[in-house]
């Protein structure tokens, strides 16, 4: 038995131990796989104390043959703990219902209720395209803790990363979100509009935030962890500092010396991406205009000139998460699917 010290206990490693001490003897011989994936903040290793005060607490996925599903839910449904180590194992969220901290499901219809496609075989473009990067995330974190069926390697390692044709794509279509914004914090300020311009400083800076981690091979999390994500890319500290004293700054003079600087530590990332031929990282003039840029577009049409023909002639929109932001949508796969085949009917 784990002999946890008093105080938080972070949910994989409860978790684990609930596997371990609870889940796994009750599984006898059969083939299974088990696996703290999905939604949560302790996926991404992102919980708190905090995070215990509602819909919390050890849970495991068992994923088996689905002919096994209804039989070994109803087995266990008797046989599980309804406190493990002072906490509940029954919370009211879609995450553990009515299972005591077990979900048992096919990997299959698991995977499509939770992307919308099945990972263990081919993915097209349309399928990453339309799966939002928190949905990715879930998925790919976590741990996983048995795989007799080989079923949770194999779909992982599939999402472990976009194809190279798609990230470029994606890359693309982030520093084209960028070239959409560039200019408007000093546009905003000469007129005055301080407070236009804070605003538009935000929208640049997550948007980079997110173009960082993307080029770190990171499926970005949804808003409430973006920052405690891009603080665990090694290197981060300094461009933190830049984003942060942007957004601090009283004046939009101020303000765009500290983007500015932001801008160039991002272009250098790229240009060790090796992606594309070296690009000039320097901001200048946005045209005859006294605003500083780091002309963002640039890098999106070098990153297509490299491009596979099939992504290369898209719209330049991007993936679900660089169309929509509304979390109705990017939490539904249906929803999600539906709004990026629209952009990308082909």
């Amino acid at each position: 038995m784990s002999d946890f010290a008093s105080g938080f206990v972070p949910g994989r490693e409860l978790s684990r131990a609930f596997y371990a001490e609870v889940v796994r003897p009750l599984l006898g011989r059969l083939p299974h796989g088990a696996a703290l994936i999905g939604p949560g903040s302790e996926v991404l290793a992102f919980d708190t104390e905090r995070s215990t005060d509602h819909d919390w607490g050890p849970r495991v996925l068992v994923f088996v043959d689905p002919p096994e599903v209804a039989g070994l839910a109803a087995r266990l449904e008797g046989a599980l703990p309804d406190r493990f180590h002072g906490y509940p194992t029954a919370f009211g969220s879609d995450r553990a219902p009515a299972r005591h901290g077990v979900v048992v499901a096919g990997f299959g219809a698991w995977a499509r209720d939770r992307l919308g496609f099945d990972p263990r075989g081919p993915i097209g473009t349309a399928d990453w395209l339309g799966a939002s990067w928190q949905r990715l995330a879930e998925v790919t974190s976590g741990e996983v803790y048995h795989d007799d069926l080989g079923e949770l390697g194999r779909a992982r390692a599939n999402l472990r990363w976009y194809p190279e044709p798609v990230w470029r794509y994606v890359l693309a279509c982030q520093w084209r979100r960028v070239a959409q914004l560039e200019s408007f914090p000093g546009r905003c300020g000469e007129v005055g509009d301080e407070l236009g311009s804070v605003l538009v400083t935000a929208r640049l800076v997550e948007d980079l935030m997110r173009l960082c981690l993307l080029m770190r091979r990171r499926y970005p999390p949804y808003a409430k962890w973006l920052g405690s994500a891009f603080a665990r890319l090694s290197g981060s500290a300094e461009l933190a500092e830049r984003f942060t004293e942007a957004l601090a700054a009283r004046r939009w003079r101020e303000r765009e010396r500290h983007l500015s600087a932001a801008y160039e530590g991002v272009a250098a990332l790229h240009n060790r991406l090796r992606l594309t031929a070296p690009l000039d990282a320097a901001v200048r003039p946005f045209f005859d205009r006294p605003f500083q840029v780091i002309g963002a577009g640039r890098f999106a049409d070098a990153l297509l000139a490299g491009a596979d023909p099939a992504v290369r002639d898209l719209p330049p929109a991007g993936a679900v998460d660089q169309i929509c932001d509304n979390t109705a949508v990017l939490a539904d796969p249906a929803l999600s699917s539906a709004v990026t085949r629209a952009v990308h009917p082909g």
